[in-house]
């Protein structure tokens, strides 16, 4: 089955490299959340200290990412803790 074509919001056109970018709808932003709290996602080598932690994703605009990583962490952790939640409005911050 195919993804179903995005809703194209706003549209804007390099002239000069003729690229594209496309402002697109989406339901939310889905987020891995850990014991009903948010979190961040780093990744640090214990041998070296080069090239430094590296943070990963935790939030994302397609439920499906979200969803692959939170099952991938219950398995790693071998906990159920891990869940998904759909932020669909908030507080506006900025400006």
């Amino acid at each position: 089955m195919s993804r179903p074509k995005p809703k194209v919001l706003a549209e804007i056109v390099n002239k000069t490299t003729f690229k594209s970018d496309q402002i697109l709808a989406c339901d939310g932003i889905w987020a891995v959340f850990f014991d009903g709290k948010p979190i961040n996602l780093k990744i640090v080598n214990m041998i070296s200290s080069f090239p430094g932690p590296k943070y990963k994703k935790v939030s994302f605009s397609n439920r499906g990412h979200a969803i692959n990583l939170c099952k991938k962490l219950n398995e790693q952790f071998k906990t159920d803790k891990f869940i998904v939640v759909l932020l669909s409005e908030g507080k506006k911050i900025f400006p």
